[in-house]
């Protein structure tokens, strides 16, 4: 039975996202009440948003692959392990035995912290359990216990809910969303460095006064339209162009070759606010009816948050345009880095997904998220590069996964996740891995304090 469920699971998880979640939001919304016609047009809307989004991600890195395949072979560079992105990692979860137990587990737990005031987020981004049941996966893998792989999961999944609920605010104060929240692990466990850079940046002399928020500078443009040369080049599809221009320059590339990478990236820093601009707004009915059911159910608990996939954070510009630095700085820092072995390829979009809530944040000041986000890229390299030998191992283990006949395979973003290399090594006992969970802790409980002061505002 429970290897009937878990080729199901794989199965199912096998599909896109953009297949998966709004089948999934389909069901939600029928169950809270939506009307039908008002249903299906919300999934279909997803679905298009999603689809949007994850085609201007991937028409983005088939055209800087061979750029910057091309500029580490003109600097004579060779990195051993392979980026292939997360569907590595998501293949070896639902392989896992307790893949089956996690969602049900998950899920009770997410309604027992609902119902006794726990929590106040409600975690519908079933997709994004793959998140907490690769840890388990790992700590299954490496000590043989259900009980210790569940137990991690359980761990994981908490973290994340009380990280959703505790940077609500900043999403309501920057998108002027009242209760939605980002779910994934990804970007919700970088909820502590944020608050902490935050408060670190605040404190410097030259920093804290340094300011620019091309989201802001854009709904505060003047009504006649006319732009300064500074608006121009805020603009994401200018900003994409230059990164573009010069990233074709450093590889080498022809004048034809050179303009058409420019217009294309152009191209995506314009489709990705569009398409996440979809998402919002199929989402946001669904949500409010969903909360509002739950409301109904626990009428003790007040201001409820419905946890989501970041697409809906995707309209933002700051964000897009610190996606879109971080990701030419991650090249850049990547051949530079002593000890690292990866070239970010196939995660390397997933930094404007990752960084979305630091950027909210920060209040949408990119000079504060660029400068946080390069201390990420060094860890995601990093703890990427050092993870390689065991996702390779497991990947190759898993049939539903055709891993590469040589070489090491990782994920940059997924793969040098900090929360889930601590909670590994944490339950093997390593004295850093319990040094730094406590200075986790430590940071996560300032986080709750800044969240009371921000609530209380």
């Amino acid at each position: 039975m429970q290897s009937q469920l878990q080729q199901f699971l794989a199965l199912f998880f096998s599909f896109k996202a953009y297949v998966m979640l709004p089948l999934i939001m389909l069901v939600i919304a029928l169950a809270v009440g939506l009307p039908v016609k008002r249903a299906l047009l919300c999934a279909v809307s997803l679905a298009a948003g999603f689809a949007g989004v994850f085609i201007a991600f991937n028409f983005f890195v088939a055209n800087i692959s061979p750029a910057v395949e091309q500029l580490s072979r003109v600097r004579g560079l060779d990195f051993a392990v392979l980026d292939v992105g997360w569907p590595p990692l998501a293949a070896i979860t639902w392989a896992s035995p307790l893949a089956a137990i996690s969602i049900p587990m998950v899920l009770l737990a997410n309604l027992v912290m609902l119902a006794t005031g726990l929590t106040r987020t409600i975690y519908i981004d079933i997709w994004n359990y793959w998140h907490f049941a690769m840890v388990g996966a790992l700590v299954l893998a490496a000590s043989g216990s259900m009980l210790l792989g569940l137990s991690a999961t359980l761990l994981v999944a908490v973290y994340c809910f009380m990280m959703a609920q505790w940077s609500s605010a900043d999403v309501e104060r920057e998108m002027g969303l009242k209760g939605v929240a980002a779910s994934p692990l990804s970007v919700n466990g970088w909820v502590p460095y944020a608050a902490a850079m935050d408060w670190i940046f605040d404190r410097l002399p030259v920093i804290r006064n340094l300011q620019y928020n091309p989201q802001k500078n854009a709904q505060q443009r003047a009504p006649d339209g006319n732009l300064t040369w500074v608006e121009l080049l805020s603009e994401p599809m200018v900003i994409g162009l230059l990164m573009g221009l010069a990233l074709a320059l450093a590889a080498g590339y022809g004048i034809k070759e050179t303009l058409e990478m420019s217009v294309h990236i152009a191209a995506v820093m314009f489709l990705l606010p569009k398409s996440a601009g979809l998402i919002g707004e199929a989402t946001m009915p669904i949500t409010t009816a969903l909360r509002d059911q739950v409301a109904r159910r626990f009428p003790s608990r007040k201001d409820l948050i419905v946890a989501l996939d970041t697409g809906f954070l995707m309209g933002h510009k700051s964000i897009i345009m610190t996606g879109l630095i971080l990701m030419a700085l991650a090249i850049l820092v990547a051949l530079v880095l002593p000890g690292n072995k990866v070239l970010p390829l196939g995660d390397l979009p997933n930094l404007i997904s990752v960084m979305s809530l630091s950027v909210l944040m920060f209040r949408g000041n990119m000079v504060r998220a660029v400068l946080a986000g390069i201390p990420v890229i060094v860890t995601f390299l990093l703890i990427s590069s050092t993870m390689a030998p065991l996702f390779t191992t497991l990947a190759r283990k898993t049939p539903s996964f055709d891993a590469p006949a040589t070489g090491l395979i990782t994920a940059f973003t997924d793969g040098g996740n900090p929360i889930r290399f601590i909670v590994y090594y944490l339950y093997q006992g390593q004295l850093w891995a319990v040094l730094l969970a406590v200075v986790l802790a430590i940071a996560s409980y300032f986080t709750w304090l800044r969240f009371k002061r921000l609530r209380a505002a």
